[in-house]
C-alpha cells in the first residue's frame, strides 16, 4: 500500500468540471487527487510571424502555478520578471502533445491559446494540464466547426498524460507530491488515444534503473492513460479515422479507479 492507500496501479480520483469559464471557446477544471488545474482554450485570428501566409495555425500554451497553489506562497513569475526554466519546460510540453493531434493546416492561420493555471499542486500538475486541456481543445474545435470557420474538424486523436517511477523499490502509477518528492525514478508519459507516444520523460534522481523497470513504468502509464482517455470519451465522441467528433452534453464527471 501506498501513502494514500492506492494499490501500484492505481490512479487518484479525478472529477472534471466542464464550462468552467464562461468566456472561453473551451474550459474545465480538472482535479486529479488533490491537484486542481483550471484550464481555457482561446482561439485568436492570427498565427506567430513565421507563420504567416503559411495557410498553418498554431497552438501554443501557458502554464502557472497561482501564490497558494503549494504549502507556502510562491511569488508570481510576473513579479520575478521572467517564467522559470521549469514553467517554460512544461509550457513547451503541453503544446508539443497538443499539437501531436491537431492537423495545423486544417485550423488555419488562427493560434490556439491553452492557458493551464494551477490552484492547488499535489502532483503531476504538468500531466493532468495536458488530460484536461484535451477536453478544452476539443471543445473549441468542435466549436470552429460548427460555426463553419474551420471545414473540417482539425483533431486527429485524443491525448492524456500521467506520471509513474519508483518509490522504494516498487514502480507506481500517478505519483503524488509525497511520492514524486520521494521517488528514485519519475516518469512522464504522453500518448494518444491510438497507442502512439508523444512524450516519455525519464528521470533517475541519484539512482539508475534498468530496462525491466523502465518497461514496468512504461506498462503502468499505458494503463493510466487509458483510464484518463475513457474520461475524456465521457466528453467527446471522436471517431478519428472519419475525422467526426461531437461534443457530450455532460457538464461534470467524476472517476474513482476500483482497480
Amino acid at each position: 500500500m501506498r501513502f494514500d492507500g492506492r494499490k501500484p496501479k492505481q490512479i487518484r480520483p479525478v472529477r472534471i468540471t466542464r464550462d468552467f469559464n464562461i468566456y472561453a471557446e473551451g474550459s474545465v477544471l480538472i482535479e486529479v487527487g488533490n491537484t486542481k488545474v483550471i484550464i481555457t482554450a482561446s482561439i485568436e485570428e492570427k498565427v506567430p510571424p513565421f507563420l504567416r501566409g503559411s495557410g498553418q495555425g498554431w497552438i501554443t500554451a501557458e502554464y502557472s502555478m497561482l501564490p497558494r497553489s503549494t504549502e507556502s506562497r510562491n511569488i508570481r513569475e510576473v513579479v520575478r520578471g521572467a517564467p522559470s526554466g521549469r514553467t517554460q519546460e512544461i509550457q513547451r510540453l503541453i503544446g508539443r502533445s497538443l499539437r501531436g493531434v491537431v492537423d495545423l493546416k486544417r485550423l488555419g492561420e488562427r493560434t490556439l491559446w491553452v492557458d493551464c493555471d494551477v490552484i492547488q499542486a499535489d502532483g503531476g500538475t504538468r500531466v493532468a494540464s495536458i488530460t484536461g486541456a484535451f477536453i478544452a481543445v476539443a471543445d473549441a474545435m468542435i466549436k470552429l466547426t460548427q460555426q463553419g470557420i474551420v471545414q473540417k474538424n482539425p483533431l486527429k486523436d485524443y491525448v492524456a498524460a500521467i506520471s509513474t517511477g519508483i518509490v522504494g523499490n516498487e514502480v507506481v502509477l500517478d505519483l503524488n507530491f509525497k511520492e514524486d518528492s520521494s521517488a528514485k525514478v519519475d516518469m512522464n508519459l504522453v500518448m494518444t488515444g491510438s497507442g502512439e507516444f508523444v512524450e516519455v520523460q525519464a528521470t533517475g534522481e541519484e539512482f539508475t534503473f534498468s530496462q525491466e523497470q523502465f518497461n514496468q513504468m512504461i506498462e503502468y502509464g499505458k494503463i493510466g492513460i487509458e483510464k484518463l482517455i475513457n474520461i475524456q470519451k465521457q466528453f467527446i465522441e471522436g471517431v478519428p479515422s472519419l475525422g467526426h467528433w461531437k461534443r457530450k452534453d455532460i457538464k461534470e464527471f467524476v472517476y474513482t479507479d476500483e482497480d
